[in-house]
């Protein structure tokens, strides 16, 4: 049930409690048969024997722990031989135990008019324990001599009259009372109010006459009856407790009714009632019947251990000792059939990994190794051996189950579940709410600290089935709760940007797939997940171009592996593909619609296009582009990754290094926040933080490193600064001859009507044409510039297309141009900056574990594109790890907490 309603954790959890709580039953059952069978039935089968008064407790345990072994093991056997005969049997337990209960009821009657003879001694107002003497009285009259008793030698040095005895016994009578007055003797009264003690407290009856000493004296050793634990209401309710666990007992067995969900509720409400009814009305009647002192004397020391109730019943004693040990003995045998079948049913739910070798038993379904594990657990309580001790155990599990019971109830009801239709209509959901609160407050009125060792018992089971057990869907009521809470959060979310102390980068990360749908560059959530540390928003997308429809198979095969994926790289976060017919649209789409109300992204991560100058990538510069633009008109923040392949996995760590921040444009502050995100995961977490910022020689540099010293100070962020300093020096032929290259090949490229053969060929006839002036530039100029770089033909089949219909009337000569044009003036200039740009960042930064740099924005006239890549591709030239950032307009950091 809870596991059908709360989730299998939960289920599993309070399911593995249950069943130790019926198996530590079993245990305190056996014990109970012990008890009346070395106490009441057969004394003289002890076989370990106490010397004192003192080790008659240590001994009887001693006993239990030896005789309950051997109960166990012969139980086990009949449990396995044939459930049919234990069944058989409980037939004839419940008649021992509804004749006890009709004797108990008759002897009461019986007492209003003839209560039996049941002495108790009593020396002043304090019991007197029966086992060294049989007369209760100081001194008796033998043969008209006055002859001092056996309970005289007790308290006195000697025999004689003229003996030093013990104060308290020389200042108080001894008086013989009834132990069972009647139910007429208005003894109820006395019973009515609580009375309790402490450990090693004499038992004393109120109202007694008693003369106090002047000195306290040592009562060790006198036959005083003693209290053996201390007594208080939530102490007797956990040993109480477990007398009523058995209201489950029609829905454990629900399987083998004809109509449960008549027989249950009919059959569980007439149980409570009856059994309510049974219990109170005898506590009422023993507390009108039997003198408080004997129902505080648990081993029975006033009476010489005979048994109180069994007195009490008629016709005899022996209907309560026989109805008491088949009734323990029936209620051990079914928790032995009850909990391997418990255990059984977890392991075959698959919820818990190691425990399914007990959903196997043998041929006929019988739970074989649920009950050898039943046995063993059992065997624990018997080595614990005291009732007392192993019953608040059981009341900590079993309370749990109701609780979590009525909380499955409850919820179920409150989330207006469609399929929760109870049958019986006078449930409301406020007393499965009651129920639960008394349960949870039982728990730890009982007992705190079992309370507390339940608690963590069933919350380490909660974890580890989370962790790692068997995932199950059985619409459980969590996940309806869990779904009502998240519509009420997002609701309650603002639908716009957070204030500048709660911004953290609500990232989506956009995978490129190949061909089989897996991700080509999976260090890319690696980095998300070193990035965010598992907070905030992680949404990552990928676009499968094509017809829905059509790659419907593809696209769930897409989200399966990016899934698997996250859950490798530890990505918390969703996952949304997108199938559209191009990649351009796709990406649009998901920069525009990803997320839902005010669980939006505000940051877009994505790998730089290596290839982007060869033809046949999908993910073209034009593509690469138009996202940049896109992130920049939703004003979400933009991070480009260079070289992702050669990021950190989250298994490695960085014993040293530095994390670059190359601040050259106020972006809002995502460079500073950056390092210090990424710095509180483990792989960053020993790299120290560098802030390099680029001045012009007319700027002061170092009023500036102040002031940026000063910005961090107040940031509280730890980070060396450092201003590097750039001279407008000559542009060199490098950057000049860079420039012209670049400009040569957007415009052959739009003039060319040539086949691919002759296009390849022309294109290396400039590449040689370059090379060689360029040698001549350097000679002229006397200087010693890199020799440039192979010429990377950036051709596609549209932009082909394009060009040839646009061109169509263009000519050759136009192509014989190309080798006369000067560079763009403009164009130099971005060169030249990038060139010396790239320069300082390789001087500085070139061993650094990451680089963070500006990312500068597209030109507004998309002609340049072409050009706007060449300029990035320059500026992080020779940089190992490279983050390009490009901020969202806004401010994400501030000094304020």
């Amino acid at each position: 049930m809870i596991s059908r309603s709360l989730g299998p954790e939960f289920g599993g959890a309070v399911g593995l409690c249950f069943y130790l709580g019926t198996t530590f039953a079993g245990a305190m059952y056996i014990l109970g048969t012990i008890e009346i069978l070395l106490t009441y039935i057969s004394p003289s089968a002890t076989i370990f024997k106490a010397e004192d008064v003192a080790g008659e407790t240590e001994a009887m345990l001693n006993n239990m722990r030896v005789y309950g072994t051997c109960i166990i093991a012969l139980m086990a056997i009949v449990v396995f031989v044939g459930v049919k005969y234990v069944n058989k049997l409980a037939l004839v337990f419940l008649a021992c135990v509804i004749l006890s209960i009709f004797a108990i009821y008759a002897g009461v009657v019986k007492t209003a008019f003839d209560p039996p003879d049941f002495p108790i001694c009593l020396l002043g107002n304090r019991t007197l324990s029966r086992h060294n003497f049989d007369t209760c009285a100081k001194f008796i009259e033998v043969n008209n001599e006055t002859v001092t008793t056996k309970l005289w030698s007790l308290f006195c040095d000697s025999p004689s009259l003229n003996a030093t005895c013990d104060e308290y016994f020389n200042l108080n009578n001894v008086t013989e009372i009834q132990g069972i007055p009647g139910v007429a003797s208005g003894v109820l009264i006395d019973n009515l109010w609580s009375a309790y003690t402490d450990k090693g407290s004499i038992v004393e009856k109120k109202g007694q006459p008693s003369v106090s000493g002047t000195e306290e004296t040592k009562v060790g050793g006198l036959p005083y009856v003693f209290t053996d634990i201390m007594t208080y209401f939530t102490m007797l309710v956990g040993i109480y407790f477990p007398s009523v666990t058995g209201i489950m007992a029609g829905s454990n067995r629900s399987g083998d009714l004809r109509d449960a969900q008549k027989s249950i509720p009919t059959g569980t409400i007439l149980a409570i009632s009856t059994t309510s009814f049974i219990y109170l009305s005898c506590i009422v009647l023993f507390g009108a019947c039997i003198e408080g002192v004997i129902l505080r004397d648990k081993f029975g020391e006033a009476v010489n251990g005979n048994l109180v109730i069994g007195t009490l019943a008629w016709p005899s004693p022996w209907v309560i000792v026989i109805g008491s040990f088949f009734s323990t003995c029936g209620a051990g045998l079914q928790s032995l059939t009850g909990a391997p079948r418990l255990l059984q049913a977890i392991a075959r739910d698959g919820i818990i990994p190691f425990l399914q070798v007990f959903g196997h038993g043998k041929a006929n379904g019988e739970p074989t190794w649920a009950l050898l594990l039943t046995a063993c657990i059992c065997e624990i309580g018997i080595l614990i051996a005291s009732l007392d001790s192993v019953a608040p155990i059981l009341s900590m599990f079993f309370l749990m189950c109701y609780m979590f019971v009525n909380l499955a109830c409850a919820v179920q009801t409150l989330l207006r579940t469609p399929n929760w239709r109870p049958r019986f209509k006078y449930y409301h959901w406020a007393l499965s709410f009651l129920g639960m609160s008394l349960c949870f407050a039982l728990m730890f009125i009982c007992s705190w600290y079992y309370a507390l060792i339940a608690m963590l018992i069933a919350g380490c089971i909660y974890k580890y089935i989370e962790y790692r057990g068997a995932e199950k869907e059985w619409g459980d009521g969590i996940r309806g709760l869990s779904l009502n809470a998240a519509r009420y959060a997002l609701l309650r979310v603002e639908h716009g940007p957070p204030h500048t102390k709660n911004w953290r980068p609500q990232v989506l990360v956009l995978l490129n797939l190949d061909s089989e749908q897996v991700a080509k560059h999976p260090r890319l959530l690696s980095f998300t997940s070193q990035l965010k540390a598992g907070k905030g928003l992680t949404i990552v997308g990928a676009v499968l171009q094509g017809i829905y429809l059509d790659k419907f198979t593809e696209a769930q095969k897409a989200e399966e592996n990016i899934k698997s994926l996250m859950g490798l790289e530890k990505t918390k976060g969703f996952c949304q593909i997108v199938v559209s017919p191009s990649f351009r649209d796709g990406m649009s789409h998901l920069i525009q619609s990803a997320g839902l109300g005010g669980m939006t992204h505000n940051t877009v991560l994505m790998g730089w296009p290596q290839s982007w100058k060869q033809t046949d990538n999908p993910f073209s510069w034009k593509n690469f582009v138009d996202t940049v633009r896109e992130t920049t008109a939703a004003q979400q923040a933009l991070l480009v990754a260079k070289n992702i392949d050669s990021f950190p996995a989250n298994q490695e760590r960085f014993s040293e290094g530095h994390i670059d921040v190359w601040w050259i444009v106020h972006d809002g502050g995502m460079l500073m926040l950056l390092p210090f995100l990424l710095r509180q995961h483990k792989v960053w977490r020993k790299c120290k933080m560098r802030i390099f910022t680029v001045a012009q020689m007319d700027d002061n540099s170092i009023q500036m490193k102040k002031d940026l010293q000063m910005f961090l100070y107040h940031l509280r962020l730890n980070a060396e600064v450092e201003v590097v300093e750039m001279f407008e020096n000559d542009i060199s032929a490098f950057t000049y001859e860079k420039t012209l290259m670049m400009e040569q090949r957007s415009q052959m490229l739009k003039q060319m009507q040539l086949s691919k053969n002759e296009r390849e060929r022309e294109a290396q006839l400039i590449h040689d044409r370059n090379t060689a002036s360029h040698s001549a530039a350097v000679l002229k100029c006397d200087a010693t510039a890199t020799a440039p770089e192979k010429v990377h033909m950036t051709w596609t089949k549209d932009k082909f297309i394009a060009e040839k219909h646009k061109n169509r009337e263009t000519n050759m000569t136009g192509f014989k141009d190309l080798f006369n044009m000067k560079p763009n003036q403009s164009n130099v200039r971005r060169m030249h900056t990038a060139v010396k740009l790239n320069g300082v960042i390789l001087n500085k930064s070139q061993h650094a574990q990451l680089a963070l740099l500006n990312m500068p924005g597209p030109p507004k006239n998309r002609k340049g594109d072409e050009n706007y890549m060449e300029f990035l591709e320059v500026l992080t030239e020779g940089l190992n790890r490279v983050l390009l950032v490009r901020g969202g307009g806004r401010e994400v950091i501030t000094i304020y907490s």
